[in-house]
Parts: structure tokens; sequence; C-alpha cells
């Protein structure tokens, strides 16, 4: 008999296939079936959010690509989606749709030298599955190289492919983005490259807010998040707010705790009052 192993949004086990590049997910944010597209395979990044749920994390970019490989495994993969049991033996009845391809995985996708050929790759194995247009192809980023040319023009062409970007941006203060994503930023910075990359492609922001040694996020923490997502809100599409769903692999695990859903409903509606749309996934 063959075994079942339900993914859910809890458990991203991405031993389900045994596949390099290629992953499924039950995403809560996605609303059922995402596969991911995985192009830092040796768990480096160029940032380190304490709450990351990658183990092994290292500071660096990725090894080169393997393109053949990659398309390979995403057109067997999307075969055994469409066309075998997978949702079957693997995915709960109530998920068994298929949203969108998402580059996500085990660091920062834009890093990937290669990521320019990757979305034409994408967009041809898309269009021979007849689902070029009909789902979505979705950028999972930190931004910090949105400031690069060759990545914007790969905004450009994602756009073409019914695709949007989720931007990380999980503080307003370069402290607060220290002190998260362990990385020395410029607020304002980070701030152009999020609407130069959301007039290239659909945007919105995504934003994960937890509590740290039993604190959640201060007032002053909330005013300068406030105040520094109002100034692209002519640009973005909303806002995608999360909490904690899996465990960190950080150093940082014990300190990190979940906030009530409540809490995380009081700063959307201070996010709507803005003038942008949000989503909240507690």
């Amino acid at each position: 008999m063959t075994t079942k192993i339900h993914l859910t949004t809890t458990d991203h086990n991405r031993d389900v296939v045994g596949l390099k590049y290629i992953y499924p997910v039950i995403s809560r944010r996605a609303g059922g079936v995402s596969v991911g597209v995985n192009l830092n395979v040796n768990n480096a990044c160029n940032w380190r959010c304490i709450y990351c749920n990658v183990p092994n994390l290292t500071r660096g970019s990725p090894p080169p690509i393997e393109l053949d490989v990659l398309e390979q495994e995403l057109r067997g993969f999307l075969h055994d989606l469409l066309h075998g049991d997978f949702m079957q033996r693997h995915v709960q009845e109530g998920d068994r749709q298929l949203k969108d391809i998402a580059f996500s995985g085990n660091g920062e996708p834009t890093s990937a030298k290669e990521f320019p050929q990757v979305l034409t790759l994408v967009e041809n194995v898309l269009r021979d599955f007849d689902l070029l247009g009909k789902i979505k192809v979705r950028l999972i980023t930190n931004g910090s190289l949105m400031d690069k040319p060759l990545v914007l023009e790969s905004m450009k062409h994602l756009a073409q492919l019914n695709g949007e970007v989720w931007f990380k941006v999980d503080g307003g203060s370069k402290a607060a983005i220290a002190r998260v994503n362990d990385v020395n930023l410029n607020p304002e910075s980070h701030l152009e490259r999020l609407r130069q990359c959301a007039e290239a492609c659909p945007t919105f922001i995504q934003t994960c807010m937890f509590s740290l040694d039993g604190v959640p996020p201060s007032e002053a923490d909330i005013s300068d998040y406030l105040v520094l997502i109002s100034q692209a809100k002519d640009v973005i599409k909303g806002v995608h707010l999360y909490g904690l769903a899996r465990r960190s692999e950080q150093a940082e695990v014990d300190r990190l705790s979940r906030l009530p859903a409540e809490w995380l409903e009081a700063v959307a509606q201070r996010i709507r009052e803005c003038g942008i749309t949000v989503y909240v996934s507690p």
C-alpha cells in the first residue's frame, strides 16, 4: 500500500519528492500547492533572518545552476502533479489546487547569476503545460539586489509571466532591520529598491512579526514601519503580514514566539488606515 504523507502549512518537507531544485509546499499565503524553485541549494543567503527555517544557513550566493537538471525536474514534477497521483498521496483534499511556481528556497533567489535564464526556462515549461498566464509565478525575495540592472530587467520579464514579487520589509529602522534580518541596511535605500521593483512588476510587501524574548515589536518599531511602507503605497499591491508558522533553525530560536492573532490584526488595521491593502496570516 502506498504511504500517504500529507504536506501542511507547518511542514514544508522537501524530501517528499527528493529533487535538487524543485519542491512542493502547501502555502497558507498562496492558498494551495506551491511548486518551489530552490536556487540556493547550498543554504547560502546574503541575509540571515532570525526566524529563517533553513538549517545550516551560511552567508553567500548559490553555486552555478544546472539548468538542464532544473528543467527536467520541473517538467517531471508538473507531470506528476497534474497527471499522476501526487495530489492524492501528499495533499489533503481541500488544498489540491496548483497555485503558483515560487522562487523561494534556501536563500536569496536573485543572487543566482542564472536567474534570467531560469525565468526563460520556467516560461517555456509553463507554455508547454498550457499553464502560462493561468497560475502565478512568484518571486519571494529580500529585495537587496533590486538595484542591479539585470535583476530589474528580470522583474519586467516576470511581470509578463503573470508574475508578482513578495518583497521583504520586516522593519522600518536601521536598528529593527539589523535585529530581525541581521544586515546593515539603510531603510531609505531599501525603500528605493522596493519602488523600483514595484514599477517593474506587481509587488507585495511581505512582513514577519513575532515576539523576541517575550516582547512584541515596540510602538516605535511599528511607527517606523508604517512610515516606511506608506512611502510606497502608490506603487505596491498590498502587504502580506504574517506570524511564525514553522520553527526557526537559527541560534535565536528559543527567543522567538508567536504573536496572538488579535495583535497582528491590530497592526493590520493600522496598515489599512494608511490606505494599504493587507492580508494577514497569523
